[in-house]
Formats: C-alpha cells, sequence, structure tokens
C-alpha cells in the first residue's frame, strides 16, 4: 500500500475534531486510548463512553462482546492499528454510531450488515484489492465522507453508492493500480470533493478519468512524471475543461520538470478552475523559454507550496515574469527559496500577494507603480533587513491596507531617515525582527493594527506622534518594563503586552486608557511589593472580559515568598507600605498613650502611689534587716488609730477612754511619733508595731491626705502580713459622691470588708465597745499564736 498522506492524514483529523466539537455537549464522556501498546480493546469501558479513541495500537480483531455494552457509542476511532477482516454486523447494538475511522488497517475484506447509518466512514490505507463497497453502505443516507482503499477499480463497483450524494470521497490507489484500469469508473461518484492518493514510486501511465461531473473539489496526490513530459497526467487534466462544476484544484506531491509544470499550469489556467494550489512539488531541469497564455482564465488565486529545484543555475527572471504578469487577485509563492519577484510589466489586477517563507530581500518590487490595486502583501519570513527600504516600496501601493513582513531580519535606525509608507496602509505586522523602540518613528500615519512582538523594545517612546488612528497594538515578548500610556495612542482599544519584563506596572494605565477594551498583560515578572498594591485593586475592579488571562497568568515573581502566587492573592496592609502613615500611626498611638496616661495618674493619682509603694518597700527592706528576735520586741501597740483632726474630740473622749481601761494600748500620732522622724517613716512605724490599725472612718476622714497615706500602708501591711488587721469605725456616714476619685481603696475596703458603725443612741453604745473589744481581743490572740509560730 502507499504512504500515510500528510494532507489527507490532516484533512481527516480536522474533518474528525470538527465532528467532535458538532457533536460534544455536556453529556459526552470521551474515553482516549491510543498510543498504549493495546492488543485488544479494553474491558473496563464506562457504559456512558460516547468517544472511543484506541488508534495507533496494536489490535488485531474487533468482535461485538468488545463494544456490545457500548449502547450510547458516538464515535469510534481504529485507524493505525492491525485489523485484517472486519464484520459489520458487530456494530448491530450501536444504534447511536456516526463516525466509524478504520483506515490504516490491514482490512483485506469486509462483511456488511445492515446495522448504523453511519455519517463518517473511514476504511482509506487498507489492503483491499476491489473497492470495498456493498449495498448496504447505500442505505446510509447520512454518509457525507467514505473513504476508500483499492488495487482495482470497477464502474459497477461503484453503483451502490451512485444514489447517495457525499460531500468528501477519498480514495487510496494501491501500489499495483493501472494493471486493470477502468477509465471511467469514478463517473457514477455523487460527491463535491474527490481526493485520490495515486500510488508512490511509481511513474504516472494512468488514464483514469477524475472529472467527476458533481465534484466541484478536486484533489490530486503523489504525481510522478519525469520521463515522457507527463503526457499521461496532461491528458487527465484535459478532462476536467469537461466539469464545469469544478472551481477548486489541488495537487499534492508532485515529481516532474519545469516544462512539464509550467505545461500544469497552463492547461488549468483555460478550465472553469477559480482556485489552483500546487503543494510539495519536485522539479527537474531548466525551464523552457515560451510565451505563456493569460488569457481566457476562470482563476482567481493560484498556490504554490514547497517547491524544490535540483538546478540552481538557470535565468529565473523568465519564471518571475510569468508570475508577476498573471491576470488573477491572488497568488501565493512560499517555501520556494524564491530571491526576487519582478514588477509586473503592466497595472496587475493583484489584490492579494503572498511570498512568505523565501529568500525575498529588500529589493523586491522596488519602485514599483503596477500594484497600485494590492491591497494585501506578505513578504513573511524572507531575508528583509532595511525598514525604510519597504517603506519606500509600499510608497506606489496606493490601495495596500495590509503588510505582514514578520520573521525577517528588519531593523530601523532613526539616522536611516524618515520612512515613506503609503498613506492607505491599516494593519503592520513587524513581529518577530530585531526591532528597537526607535521603531515607532517610522510606522505608517494611519496604522489601526499593528504587530511588533518579539522584537526587542523596552521602552515606548513618549513624544510618539501620528498614532491617533491606532486601535490594535500587540507588543508582547518584548524587554518593555512599564506599561505605556495611552497619551499617544488615543483610539487604541486593545493591548497585548504580556511576556515583556514588567515588574511593577503602574495603576495610571487605567486612568489614561480608559477606551481599552481588551488587554492583556499576563505572564511578567510582577514585584509583589507596596508599589503593587493600587494595580492589583484596580485591575480586580475591571471586568475580566477587559483584562484577559486574569487571574491565572498575573503571578508573583518576586519576592521568593511569593513566587507563583497569582496578583489577586497578593495582600498587604495599607500601614506597611507607607511610611508616612506610619509615622502618623506611631504618633496618634503615642499620643493616645501619653493622654491616657495623663487621665489615670490624674484619676487615680499615681505619682501619689508610686511614692508611697517607694516608701513602703524602702521601710520593708529596713524590717527585714532587723534580727527576728528583736522583731517580736517591736510589737508595742494593740491598735494604730487613724483619725482626722476634726474628729479628735470622739477619739480622745470616747474612743481611748472605753479601750484603754480594758488595758488596750493605743498608738496615737500626737503622742507616739518620734521626734526627728518624717511624717510618713512614723506612720509606717506605728502601723508596723501595732497589731490592728482602726480608721475612725467621716467625712473629715476622706478630706486628710495623712489619713489616706495611714490607709495605704495599712492597706499594703493587710497583703504583706496576710492577717486581717485592720478594723473600720464609720463615725459617720460618707456619702459615696464625697470620696474623692484616688480614694478606691477605700472605696474597695467599704464596699468588700464589714465595718462597725458609730451608735447615736446612748442605749446601744456599750454593745459598741463590746464589740470593739471582743474584735481586738480575739483576732490579738490568734495573731499572737501566728507571731509566736512564725518567730519560733
Amino acid at each position: 500500500m502507499t504512504k500515510t498522506n500528510s494532507t489527507v492524514f490532516h484533512f481527516v483529523i480536522i474533518f474528525m475534531l470538527t465532528l467532535m466539537i458538532q457533536l460534544s455537549d455536556e453529556s459526552e464522556f470521551l474515553v482516549d486510548r491510543s498510543k498504549t501498546g493495546l492488543i485488544h480493546v479494553p474491558k473496563d469501558l464506562s457504559l456512558k463512553t460516547t468517544i472511543l479513541n484506541i488508534s495507533q495500537n496494536y489490535i488485531s480483531e474487533l468482535r461485538t462482546s468488545d463494544i456490545l455494552s457500548l449502547s450510547k457509542l458516538r464515535i469510534l476511532i481504529v485507524s493505525h492499528n492491525r485489523i485484517h477482516y472486519l464484520d459489520i454486523s458487530i456494530f448491530q447494538f450501536n444504534q447511536e454510531l456516526e463516525y466509524l475511522d478504520l483506515s490504516h488497517n490491514e482490512l483485506e475484506k469486509i462483511s456488511c450488515h445492515p446495522t448504523v447509518n453511519l455519517r463518517h466512514l473511514d476504511l482509506s490505507f487498507n489492503a483491499f484489492d476491489a473497492l470495498p463497497i456493498c449495498k448496504e453502505i447505500g442505505n446510509m443516507s447520512q454518509l457525507q465522507f467514505l473513504g476508500l482503499s483499492a488495487t482495482q477499480l470497477q464502474k459497477s463497483s461503484v453503483l451502490p453508492i451512485a444514489h447517495l450524494h457525499i460531500n468528501k470521497i477519498l480514495l487510496v490507489l494501491g501500489d499495483s493500480y493501472g494493471e486493470k484500469e477502468e477509465p471511467g469508473s469514478l463517473q457514477d461518484l455523487n460527491t463535491e470533493s474527490l481526493h485520490i492518493v495515486f500510488p508512490t514510486r511509481k511513474e504516472y501511465h494512468f488514464i483514469l478519468d477524475v472529472s467527476v461531473s458533481t465534484a466541484v473539489s478536486l484533489e490530486l496526490s503523489n504525481i510522478k512524471c519525469v520521463v515522457d513530459r507527463c503526457s499521461y497526467f496532461l491528458n487527465v487534466l484535459s478532462k476536467l475543461q469537461k466539469n464545469s462544476r469544478l472551481s477548486s484544484l489541488t495537487l499534492n506531491n508532485i515529481e516532474t520538470n519545469w516544462y512539464s509544470f509550467i505545461m500544469i499550469l497552463q492547461l488549468v489556467w483555460h478550465t472553469s478552475i477559480e482556485y489552483f494550489s500546487i503543494s510539495n512539488v519536485k522539479l527537474q531541469g531548466h525551464p523552457d523559454f515560451r510565451d505563456f497564455d493569460y488569457s481566457n482564465t476562470s482563476l482567481k488565486a493560484l498556490s504554490v507550496h514547497q517547491v524544490v529545484n535540483n538546478v540552481f543555475n538557470f535565468p529565473q527572471s523568465y519564471i518571475y515574469t510569468i508570475f508577476s504578469n498573471m491576470n488573477i487577485q491572488n497568488f501565493t509563492v512560499s517555501g520556494t527559496d524564491m530571491l526576487h519577484m519582478v514588477c509586473p510589466s503592466q497595472m496587475s489586477p493583484f489584490l492579494h500577494l503572498d511570498f512568505s517563507n523565501n529568500l525575498l530581500t529588500d529589493m523586491v518590487f522596488n519602485n514599483c507603480g503596477n500594484l497600485a490595486r494590492l491591497k494585501t502583501l506578505s513578504l513573511q519570513m524572507n531575508q528583509l533587513k532595511k525598514l525604510v527600504n519597504i517603506a519606500h516600496m509600499t510608497k506606489k501601493m496606493k490601495s495596500l491596507q495590509q503588510l505582514d513582513i514578520s520573521q525577517n531580519s528588519l531593523g530601523y535606525d532613526k539616522s536611516e531617515g524618515y520612512c515613506s509608507w503609503t498613506i492607505s496602509l491599516l494593519s503592520l505586522n513587524i513581529s518577530s525582527n530585531i526591532l528597537t523602540e526607535s521603531v515607532f518613528r517610522c510606522l505608517p500615519p494611519r496604522v489601526k493594527i499593528l504587530d511588533l512582538h518579539s522584537n526587542k523594545i523596552r521602552n515606548i517612546p513618549k513624544d510618539i506622534a501620528g498614532l491617533e488612528d491606532l486601535q490594535e497594538l500587540n507588543i508582547a515578548s518584548n524587554d518593555l518594563a512599564h506599561l505605556p500610556g495611552c497619551g499617544s495612542f488615543s483610539s487604541l482599544s486593545v493591548l497585548i503586552i504580556d511576556n515583556n519584563a514588567i515588574s511593577n506596572p503602574s495603576a495610571h494605565f487605567f486612568q489614561s486608557c480608559q477606551k481599552v477594551k481588551s488587554v492583556k498583560a499576563g505572564n511578567n515578572p510582577f514585584h509583589c511589593t507596596c508599589e503593587l498594591r493600587e494595580f492589583i485593586q484596580r485591575i480586580g475592579q475591571v471586568s475580566s472580559e477587559v483584562v484577559e488571562g486574569w487571574p491565572d497568568s498575573y503571578k508573583c515573581d518576586y519576592p521568593e515568598s511569593y513566587k507563583g502566587s497569582l496578583l489577586k492573592d497578593f495582600h498587604v496592609s495599607p500601614l506597611s507600605c507607607s511610611t508616612a502613615l506610619l509615622i502618623v500611626t506611631i504618633g496618634v498611638i503615642g499620643l493616645v498613650l501619653a493622654v491616657t496616661l495623663t487621665v489615670l495618674c490624674i484619676y487615680f493619682d499615681l505619682p501619689w502611689y508610686l511614692r508611697m509603694a517607694f516608701q513602703w518597700t524602702r521601710t520593708r527592706r529596713r524590717a527585714r534587716s532587723v534580727p527576728s528576735d528583736e522583731l517580736q520586741k517591736t510589737l508595742q501597740f494593740h491598735a494604730f488609730v487613724s483619725y482626722s483632726g476634726h474628729d479628735s474630740f470622739w477619739v480622745k473622749n470616747e474612743l481611748l477612754p472605753n479601750l484603754e481601761k480594758e488595758g488596750i494600748r493605743i498608738c496615737l500620732h500626737e503622742r507616739n511619733f518620734v521626734p526627728g522622724k518624717s511624717i510618713v517613716e512614723n506612720i509606717i512605724n506605728c502601723i508596723e508595731k501595732s497589731y490592728k490599725s482602726i480608721f475612725v472612718l467621716s467625712p473629715n476622714f476622706v478630706q486628710s491626705e495623712w489619713c489616706h497615706y495611714e490607709l495605704y500602708f495599712a492597706h499594703h501591711n493587710l497583703f504583706h502580713e496576710g492577717s486581717n488587721n485592720l478594723i473600720l469605725i464609720l463615725l459617720e456616714p460618707i456619702p459615696k459622691y464625697s470620696i474623692p476619685s484616688n480614694y478606691h481603696k477605700l472605696k474597695t475596703l467599704m464596699a468588700q470588708r464589714t465595718y462597725l458603725e458609730w451608735p447615736k443612741e446612748k442605749s446601744k453604745h456599750g454593745l459598741f465597745w463590746a464589740n470593739l473589744r471582743a474584735s481586738i481581743l480575739i483576732k490579738l490572740m490568734e495573731q499572737a499564736k501566728e507571731i509566736d509560730h512564725t518567730y519560733s
């Protein structure tokens, strides 16, 4: 059999994928087991399988049991395996099957059965002798693609499908084809598109009539005719004149000489064909010098791709002259190593020229005024070097709107002078060159679509003039460090600037580019620092339809801790990003703390408590330095009495007589304070030398600062000794509002401790004194025991 034809294979793949897309919906279930070394159909397939691809394996047989359970199967691809026999009845339980690809197997015979109504059946590139067409295939009313293989053709073999209107038929002829040939065997085919693959490695001596009357498109592959100047093939082509419907002809894999090549072109020129494409051509010998007849043609587009010539030293101007003077609208010559193209000798009807992938230089069409109707020109992948020369080339192309000069070696330096472009140019592709930012001084004045991706541009100059009409700018894959503003691009609506060196884009972009409807700025090395916060906030507020690729293509590159993280997940506090805000915050906090401390000091008299704590600590330190045997001797009084001078009458005339007559020793400041010592030290010493501290509470008490001192030290002694040594006597009621705010200890004691209230009735005085003496004596005994135990 013949080798795999790449064009055929690509067509089948494209057709297959298109059909799969059309058939697919949410219920489709694809299983792809291709290239997995299978020797039989897998048994573990899901019952939901609708698309099964088991191509490029080693499967030699298909059985009913293999696919019996796959009732929902719609597409089955078993190409490139080793199947040698097929019984179509195995698909009787797969009533939804529409697409079956069995190409590139070893099939020699099939057994038909009225089972399924396929849309796509491919049996090409197999080992059939006769066409594998049976009457059951003729019942496939929905069949739109049919791939066949055969080594011999008979008109009777085609009759079962003659009534079907099939969109595309692929016919692959085996290596032994031609021994028993019927020229008109294909005339009963009813198809719009016919592709015939002739045997390879064999001189073309066939007489097959390929002028199928219904065909609109014809493709012929593997044409080798170099010995007899290709007379057989030219005869076959001559018959195409009988088919007035034929509008498209494609020739693939041709090996011939220059004479036959020109004759093929001349012959097709005078048919009804409108679109003629020749690809993968091997040419031998030198071209013959003869005139080319351009009259009476229907041709609109001619494409010549991938031409290899075994002779390099010949005058090529003859070929250029033939090509340049063609009176057609569309002409393509690519992959031919063409060095030059001359200007047409008269006003040319060319509308679209494609000379990509050749060896053309800046001198192409130099000073050519006969291409005034040209609208589209592609010089992609050539040897162009100076942009200013290309600009000058377009000057006389008054209708040129689209120019593709990408993938060259173009550069521009402002010292080269002014770039004089045609005023009509609206779309310019100069991607994949070696242009720098100076290119913005050499652009067409009315350009609307500009592609500059994959150059060496580091910045966009701010003083650009004359690009007010620019609507689409592709500047991806350069060395830009910043997002450009739209000050010079007032009409810009599409910006592609991904894969650059942008690390800290400015949020100002969204303000200056409010007309932009689509921006693609992902895959840049973003630095996720404070400077990026505003940009992230702004880009997050823009619609995802405007910011293409957000958020997946926008990732942090620095610092290392954030590398690979999405920009939308990067968060940092405003405080850590603003020095001024940080200073203000620290100042405010410091001010609040200062105010708070000031209020606390005023409200709680904090300095006073600090002084008292210092006095207390110093006195306690001296007390700890006294030996323990002397400490027992310092306890000289049963009670120390603290009172206001305004209440001294009651203390001296009521309290002292009633306690001292019972032998209770009382310490008073006016008779027991040691001269020469400070008042604070005397207070602390008296409290230290007394078992109890009695406080006579009254409105006068809370107005006395010294009483406050005595209460403070007595309270500290309470916590230090761990004993209950405070006795409170309420001489007169004290309203809570009259207690100063810094007397919080007094408030606490009065709220938590029981106090003795001096009764106004004389009848109750006896009980009051009894309770007071009992409190002192009982507690005195308990405390004495504790002290004895402590110092024993």
